[in-house]
């Protein structure tokens, strides 16, 4: 089964509610995406706010994945510097791929689908993104392209004794 992936679909009720229980689902089962199970809708819906307005003000562009039965399988969110010595390259936020999904490629497809969707923003050169340390998603990134540009050393408290580090990726699009 493979995903369909879209930049910037409309926004409707079925695609915000894909994206919640996208974000549910992926946070629930261990990853790294901004909360730490468990987690519910309740939660989400904020967040998702938050990336809506961006989306409204033309700061945030946002990258679906749909499986075969039309159902939100992947996301991310690509968001535009508003320094203006910044402006040649965007974040990647907010990565993910349902569990279900998982192990299939689509991870790897949804990587190129967001490199290729910011080779397509005017003067963008290049990708940078966070991700949490100790969960091997670096390497993830990493097996992308990604190279690590800065770490900090226990920047992401996920609870009480569990500090994790902040590692910064880029991924050159030239």
């Amino acid at each position: 089964m493979s995903l369909t992936f879209h930049l910037d679909p409309p926004v409707d009720r079925a695609l915000r509610d894909g994206i919640v229980a996208l974000w549910v689902d992926v946070s629930n089962a261990g990853g790294s995406v901004g909360f730490v199970p468990p987690v519910g809708p309740e939660a989400i819906r904020p967040e998702l706010v938050k990336h809506l307005v961006a989306m409204a003000e033309g700061r945030t562009r946002l990258l679906v994945g749909y499986d075969e039965e039309g159902t939100v399988a992947a996301g991310a969110f690509l968001t535009h510097n508003t320094h203006r010595l910044m402006r040649h390259w965007v974040w990647l936020y907010t990565v993910m791929v349902h569990p279900r999904h998982q192990g299939a490629g689509h991870g790897r497809d949804l990587m190129a689908a967001a490199a290729d969707a910011a080779r397509g923003f005017e003067g963008i050169e290049a990708i940078r993104l966070t991700c949490r340390g100790g969960t091997g998603v670096d390497r993830f990134y990493e097996a992308c392209g990604y190279k690590e540009v800065g770490r900090v050393p226990g920047a992401i408290r996920v609870a009480e004794g569990d500090d994790r580090d902040d590692i910064t990726m880029l991924l050159p699009l030239l």
